[in-house]
């Protein structure tokens, strides 16, 4: 696959298992149920998204970001695992959103300190996945409770 070769240039493989790993970790703790990855490739042109997203953004020693997008019943079927009762909108971007700073707080962990996160930007309604930083983001699909989701990761490290 011609196009990964220049993706791992910027970000090898271990840097993208860690994101994998993290949203694997996340709903497998949160929901005690591990999700299914269903693939992973490098995004071209826009990447439809769901209806509910969180997105954080890097600087320092990465340029970029990472965005989590769900459809509103996967966010109320976590939150209700979650014994929450709250299922407005409003609490479904809070979810997500936090969902992003998550596996952003891992990635800060796995790639040292001088990574640095924004809060996350809660986004509501289905958008078209741009990247910003790269030509083709990462793409990761996954499946968790016959419901289907993704995290786009569009990051490079700053030379």
């Amino acid at each position: 696959m011609p196009a990964k070769e220049s993706f791992v240039a910027t970000l090898n493989e271990t840097d993208l298992k860690l994101f994998i790993d993290s949203i694997r970790h996340y709903l497998k703790v949160t929901t005690r149920q591990e999700p299914q990855i269903t693939s992973a490739f490098l995004g071209t042109g826009d990447v439809e998204g769901f209806e509910f997203n969180g997105l954080v953004t890097f600087s320092g020693s990465h340029n970029g970001h990472v965005i989590v997008s769900m459809p509103a019943k996967l966010v109320r079927e976590i939150l209700l695992l979650q014994h929450e009762t709250d299922l407005s909108d409003s609490n479904l971007l809070d979810a997500v959103g936090e969902i992003a700073n998550t596996l952003a707080g891992n990635a800060r962990k796995a790639l040292g300190p001088e990574l640095q996160i924004s809060v996350p930007i809660k986004l509501h309604g289905v958008q078209g996945i741009k990247a910003r930083v790269r030509k083709h983001p990462y793409v990761i699909t996954l499946s968790w409770n016959h419901y289907e989701a993704l995290v786009s990761v569009d990051m490079e490290r700053r030379h």
